[in-house]
């Protein structure tokens, strides 16, 4: 089979799988409060268990795949994606909601397999367009997915939890029948590197790098931002705003639409215009506007101004300062650097919704977003004051 089938099949095997994931985003803290009675910070440890399922197992996964194949790996992890929503078609306590995350977190880390994948049938020159594929499966899912599981919910939310499990359902049987096997036979005597979940005397010599630690940090901050509203954004518009699970569902959308056209067009026309300094200002002070907007929008329609913005800001924000990091690494060390800064990043996917609950329930419904907006602001200074001598290090270097 050629490259381009192989793309095309791992690009619907992901987004079959991401549409499963997208319906429960906008429902699971609204399920968590009404049907179970939980706090806010019960529900960031709901969202947490989650991203750190996926940050402990993501690596060993993936060296399993090396070992095993790519093909073998995803087909479990989509089974137990299904698994997993099962169980929350079911649940019925803390607990239960603990273990279908922990199972579907899991499942998850097929995403690190299948970007794996894509390595295998690219070229050099066409990996990072590949990619980018994994990226627009991510914003198509989170496109349609919120906006399904939001009409689901009326039916009740058990079946959101079947309906998102059919998905990954399907995305199994479609990679048993058709998707093939993408790593090559790995010859005699050549043995396959062990990954380790963080290297760090490695990462203590790469942040002997000024400049890439700064933008690694930056980058953190950024997911942290983010990540503090995974389950306050669906929890403020519920018990601040009066949303139904259908109005939250389009809200996410709304996100989504805007990152896609952000991230597949949109950012390589201002980038004709403005350099990546400037992006990463307009960017984080639009991100910085938006989440500081959030709890102060009024109603529905403000909400969906103040959104669209915050999505404009993280929209631009985050392929600009990945490709930052890229371009002051060295071609040696792209992998190493850009995995290590992967680690960061889903350590504050574990943080950021641990602080988001607790902050809501014990500080205020707003501080979640005055948070988030607060940290965005270090990014904003550090670009005005600090990121140009980064930028003419690596100019000089160059």
């Amino acid at each position: 089979m050629n490259r381009k089938a192989s793309l095309s099949l791992i690009f619907i095997t992901v987004f079959i799988d991401l549409l499963g994931f997208g319906i429960l985003i906008p429902i699971l803290p609204t399920f968590a409060t009404i049907k179970l009675n939980l706090s806010e910070f019960s529900i960031g440890i709901v969202l947490a268990v989650y991203s750190l399922t996926q940050f402990l197992l993501g690596p060993i996964l993936g060296n399993l795949s090396d070992r095993v194949g790519r093909r073998p790996i995803i087909i479990g992890c989509l089974f137990l994606n299904a698994v997993g929503y099962i169980i929350f078609a079911f649940t019925n306590s803390f607990l239960l909601l603990l273990v279908s995350r922990i199972v579907a977190g899991i499942g998850g880390s097929s995403v690190a397999v299948a970007q794996a994948y894509i390595a295998d049938v690219t070229s050099k020159e066409d990996r990072s367009k590949g990619m980018g594929m994994i990226g627009a499966a991510f914003g198509l899912g989170f496109v349609f997915g919120p906006i399904i599981g939001g009409f689901l919910s009326k039916y009740g939310y058990e079946v959101t939890g079947f309906a998102s499990a059919a998905f990954s359902f399907i995305a199994f049987l479609f990679t048993i029948f058709f998707l093939p096997e993408s790593l090559k036979k790995i010859k005699d005597g050549i043995r396959i590197k062990t990954r380790k979940l963080i290297d760090i005397p490695a990462v203590k010599l790469l942040f002997r790098n000024n400049k890439l630690a700064s933008l690694i940090i930056m980058f953190f901050i950024l997911v942290f931002s983010i990540a503090n509203i995974y389950g306050t954004f669906a929890l403020i518009g519920y018990k601040k705003y009066h949303f139904t699970d259908m109005q939250n569902g389009i809200m996410f959308g709304i996100i989504g639409i805007v990152s896609a056209i952000v991230q597949g067009g949109l950012l390589r026309v201002i980038s004709k215009y403005m350099d990546d300094k400037k992006i990463i200002v307009a960017g984080s002070f639009l991100m910085m506007l938006g989440l500081a907007m959030v709890p102060y929008a009024g109603n529905m329609t403000g909400l969906i101004f103040v959104t669209i913005i915050l999505a404009l800001g993280s929209g631009s924000l985050q392929p600009t300062m990945l490709s930052l990091i890229s371009k002051n690494t060295s071609e040696s060390e792209q992998g190493f650097t850009l995995g290590v800064n992967q680690s960061f990043s889903a350590f504050a996917r574990v943080l950021g919704p641990l602080w988001g609950g607790f902050a809501f329930e014990y500080i205020g419904y707003q501080y979640p977003f005055l948070t988030g907006a607060a940290f965005t602001a270090i990014i904003f200074i550090l670009s005005l004051y600090y990121l140009p001598k980064i930028l003419q290090v690596a100019k000089n270097q160059t």
